[in-house]
């Protein structure tokens, strides 16, 4: 039977566990904008591939972009991957702290870090790839 001391500290673990749960919710929606990204660029590589030999030729500078760009969309994708990932294990983390009566502080502490850190290095790459693109863009770009 749970005492009240119990149900006490189990509330105080969920409302912990609410700021966690909202940035991954906004992990979810930049993890969505960089997968829908990923997406363009594979249609395009393979419109590109598809067509003639002579086309190939003619927008191999393209293609090297777009499988730049590809890279960099990849590893975005694993570093908000991981931040989520990370902040899973931060909610559990409170809650198993909770249960067990112990404070995970520190552990919790080092779990955000890491998931920050990975957030934004995700942010960053996602950054270095609308660069390529808008770049790509600028140098396509036909004066008058």
């Amino acid at each position: 039977m749970q005492t009240t001391n119990d149900v006490i500290a189990v509330a105080h673990a969920i409302q912990q566990s609410v700021s966690p749960v909202f940035l991954l919710t906004g992990v979810g929606a930049i993890l969505n904008v960089i997968s829908g990204r990923l997406g363009r660029v594979i249609d395009r590589i393979r419109a590109l591939d598809m067509s003639g030999e002579e086309m190939r030729i003619a927008h191999r500078s393209e293609m090297e972009v777009l499988l730049r760009r590809a890279r960099w969309v990849h590893w975005a994708i694993i570093l908000c991957t991981t931040c989520a990932l990370f902040i899973c294990i931060v909610i559990a983390a409170l809650f198993v702290g909770s249960e067990l009566g112990r404070d995970p502080s520190s552990t919790i502490s080092l779990l955000f870090i890491v998931a920050m850190i990975a957030l934004t290095s995700g942010l960053l790459c996602f950054l270095r790839e609308i660069a390529l693109a808008t770049g790509n863009i600028a140098g396509n770009a036909k004066p008058g």
